[in-house]
């Protein structure tokens, strides 16, 4: 019996273990094999950190990183300011069926792909979009306003793009918090602010915690999204990684940058767990 068990926990392991293996794990121990190779002459190559060196050694490719990131901490940010209350409005305050129309409707923009979705965007911010014809119709500009091309619409477009990742696991979390304990603040004197600052918030910070990782993750693993409503300007650390790769075929330097994609951005979800006093475990439960 006990053979049995074990064997029907293999099987049932198994797909999960081969995801793992053959598309995560083999995958990244290849891509650093690559990154510290040094090519030393056609069809030769050494082993060596020069690609590493040369990441923080070229000023370009650091400051890169960092506006990446940067960027991506600020899209964290709205996402959430904007995601929370309605979050809090879809798991606390509507009732019945307006809670699962309001959840459905947040699903809704999920139905098409990313780069229709980014089309929509270069539509309505374009010269001759909609929010230009509107700023002409009020008399606030004198010609068409060209929207596009810009962080602000780069940020626009990833957080539109990241706002389920923040809005579900808010709602999952609050849906937990009993009703009769914000009834019980304001039955001792609590404002608005007070039981916000005092239970919701507190009781949320497992959702808010895991909210911001995924989004964060995902803003700063983005390569669609800032390519194309952030323009030739709007460099991001993933266009980097692109060009070496497809543009220039130096697959060394690119493994390398995604190696240190890796390495930086789990260092950085890493301290922001340990400032919001969070653990892993605790916000992927």
């Amino acid at each position: 019996m006990r053979a049995g068990a074990k064997l029907g926990l293999i099987l049932l392991l198994m797909p999960l273990l081969l995801w793992l293996g053959l598309l995560i794990i083999v995958p990244h121990i290849d891509m650093f094999l690559v990154s510290i190779r040094e090519r030393i002459g056609v069809g030769r190559y050494q082993i060596s950190p020069a690609n590493y060196l040369t990441f923080f050694t070229e000023p370009l490719y650091l400051v890169t990183f960092m506006r990446t990131a940067l960027m991506s901490i600020l899209t964290t940010a709205i996402t959430l300011v904007i995601g929370f209350p309605v979050a809090f409005y879809i798991a606390k305050v509507a009732k019945g069926r307006l809670q699962s129309s309001l959840f459905l409707l947040c699903l809704v923009p999920f139905w098409v792909s990313e780069l229709v979705r980014t089309f929509g965007w270069m539509i309505l911010l374009r010269e001759t979009g909609i929010f230009s014809s509107f700023l002409q119709w009020l008399g606030l500009v004198d010609g068409p306003v060209e929207m596009l091309y810009n962080d602000v619409a780069m940020i626009v477009g990833l957080v539109y793009t990241s706002m389920l990742f923040m809005v579900v696991p808010l709602v999952t979390t609050m849906e937990s918090l009993d009703d009769s304990v914000i009834e019980a603040g304001y039955d001792l004197g609590g404002s608005n602010l007070s039981i916000l600052r005092e239970i919701v918030i507190p009781h949320a910070m497992p959702g808010i915690a895991s909210g911001s990782i995924v989004v964060f993750m995902l803003s700063l693993g983005n390569y669609l999204t800032p390519t194309m409503l952030g323009g030739k300007d709007s460099l991001w650390f993933t266009e980097l990684i692109y060009s070496q790769f497809i543009v220039r075929f130096n697959w060394e330097l690119g493994a390398a940058f995604g190696f240190m994609l890796l390495i930086l951005s789990s260092i950085i979800v890493w301290a922001m767990l340990k400032v919001t006093g969070q653990t892993l475990e605790k916000t992927m439960t």
